[in-house]
C-alpha cells in the first residue's frame, strides 16, 4: 500500500508541528494530507501561527493516529516548497464543503516536500 493509499483509507486524527526562527513550536490538529504525488503532499492552511511559522521556518512534521485501539499511525517530516492562494483552488481540495468550516478567504494550499517517514511509535 502506497502512503497515499494508507491515508486515503485509514481515519485518524493528525496533528501538524512548526516552529519559528527563534523555534517556539506550535501544534495544530488537522486533516490528512493531499497528495500531489509520492513525495509531495499539501494542505489548506489559514493564515494562523502554523502557516505564519513556515514563513520563517520550512520544516514541519506531521503527526497521524490511527483510529483504533493503541498506537498506530504515521509521523512524517516536511518541507514547505510552495503555496498558492488562489481561493477556487481551496474550495476544490476542500473535504468538508460545510460552509465556515475550517478556512476563510485568507487560507492557502501549501506544498511539502515528504524527507522522511517513521511509524507513529518506535522505528
Amino acid at each position: 500500500m502506497t502512503l497515499a493509499e494508507y491515508f486515503e483509507n485509514t481515519e485518524g486524527t493528525g496533528v501538524l508541528a512548526t516552529a519559528d526562527s527563534e523555534g517556539s513550536v506550535d501544534a495544530a490538529v488537522y486533516a490528512r494530507p493531499h497528495f500531489i504525488s509520492e513525495n509531495t503532499v499539501a494542505f489548506i492552511m489559514a493564515d494562523k501561527l502554523s502557516h505564519r511559522n513556515l514563513q520563517s521556518n520550512p520544516h514541519a512534521a506531521y503527526l497521524f493516529i490511527e483510529k483504533q485501539p493503541g498506537y498506530k499511525g504515521k509521523r512524517l517530516y516536511l518541507t514547505s516548497t510552495s503555496e498558492e492562494d488562489d481561493p477556487q483552488l481551496v474550495e476544490s481540495m476542500r473535504r468538508r464543503k460545510t460552509s465556515g468550516y475550517g478556512g476563510d478567504s485568507s487560507s492557502s494550499v501549501v506544498y511539502f516536500n515528504i524527507d522522511r517517514v517513521r511509524p507513529l511509535v518506535g522505528d
